[in-house]
């Protein structure tokens, strides 16, 4: 063998040995690859699964606050709807006549100018504290102011009970 043949024997074999080592080096990567496409998938999988079930946890918080809502503000109109029914029916209890409203008197005080006699006569049967009638118009004007009082009452216990729930 003449030298050139040598030399182009010898970069034939290192040519195969170079091809060789890189397809080696291809497959032993190959798997290294695949092996990390595999645990990247199943850490994604985790991640996805996880998010999911926080979601799912956060929609279902949501829900039951939304519905401790609607019970609260189903609550809220039924006394508020309560509380103007019974304002009505005193009211027109007042209008009729059928209830008066009244006030106690003091006895000890002597500048009201109250003609009222301190003991009972022959003429009542109340034996209770001296007591005044009100005209029937102011005590529907105290009805209505007492009517707005419950209405403001109710308004902030609803937004109380509101508070409360969101604040859970």
């Amino acid at each position: 063998m003449t030298p050139v043949q040598k030399l182009s024997v010898v970069l034939l074999v290192m040519a195969v040995s170079f091809g060789a080592a890189w397809q080696v080096q291809d497959w032993r990567y190959d798997g290294k690859l695949a092996k990390q496409a595999g645990q990247f998938q199943t850490d994604l999988d985790a991640i996805g699964n996880v998010a999911t079930s926080q979601a799912r946890a956060e929609q279902d918080k949501r829900l039951a606050t939304e519905q401790k809502l609607a019970a609260s503000d189903q609550q809220h109109t039924r006394e508020l709807s309560d509380a103007q029914r019974n304002q009505a029916l005193l009211r027109d209890r007042l209008a009729t006549a059928d209830v008066r409203l009244s006030v106690l008197l003091d006895a000890t005080d002597s500048a009201s100018g109250c003609d009222v006699p301190a003991t009972p006569g022959a003429i009542g049967v109340v034996h209770a504290a001296r007591r005044a009638q009100l005209d029937p118009t102011h005590a529907q004007r105290i009805i209505g102011i007492t009517d707005a009082g419950d209405q403001g009452l109710i308004a902030l216990r609803a937004c109380q009970a509101y508070i409360r729930a969101i604040a859970r």
